[in-house]
């Protein structure tokens, strides 16, 4: 499994019979990725300091993209 995979969990919540809104079925959210890293360990791999700028992080594995949620209206 790779680590962007590991990151996104499902969630299925309740759904009533009763509720008047249409049922939102499945839920999804990212945990991150520091999570799963309980110290860092000497000789961690390394962006290089202009893409570690890019991405926000020196570590490759401590790297979360933010993929944000479009309408599909």
């Amino acid at each position: 499994m790779n680590q962007q995979n590991q990151q996104v969990k499902v969630w299925f919540p309740f759904v009533s019979p009763n509720d008047p809104c249409p049922p939102i079925e499945c839920k999804t959210y990212v945990t991150p990725p520091n999570l799963y890293i309980p110290f860092q360990p000497p000789g961690l791999p390394q962006y290089s300091p202009i893409e570690a700028l890019r991405r926000g992080t020196l570590w490759p594995a401590l790297f979360s993209p933010y993929e944000p949620k479009r309408n599909e209206s």
